[in-house]
């Protein structure tokens, strides 16, 4: 059973950074694309980051030069880090295959909320 363990939020100013983790288990992690998922309040969960193999990443306009999304196929562990965060990148995120047609059952996510 694929397990996803999300780590990493939590309460920081605009401005700020967090590293946010997530550790995958009960798969081959190394032949998925993976990708960093937000639910901001009221709103549907979006792809904001994603990685194809080891480096080729791409990012959604509203995080486009302050994330920067990374795995480590020997920890199983992709990574996002968030910099010059803004209260609107509150939310809760969540990693999860992406563009591969399918999901992992989701992991309980991690909050981040940024005060302003």
């Amino acid at each position: 059973q694929v397990q996803l363990v999300e780590s990493g939020g939590g309460l920081v100013q605009a401005g700020g950074s967090l590293r946010l983790s997530c550790t995958v288990s009960g798969t081959i992690f190394s032949t998925n694309h993976m990708g960093w998922y937000r639910r901001a309040p009221g709103q549907a969960r979006e792809l904001i980051a994603w990685i194809i193999r080891t480096s080729d990443t791409n990012y959604a306009d509203s995080v486009k030069g302050r994330f920067t999304i990374s795995r480590d196929n020997a920890k199983k562990t992709v990574y996002l880090q968030m910099n010059n965060l803004k209260p609107e990148d509150t939310g809760v995120y969540y990693c999860n295959k992406a563009l591969m047609g399918s999901h992992f059952t989701w992991g309980q996510g991690t909050q981040v909320t940024v005060s302003s």
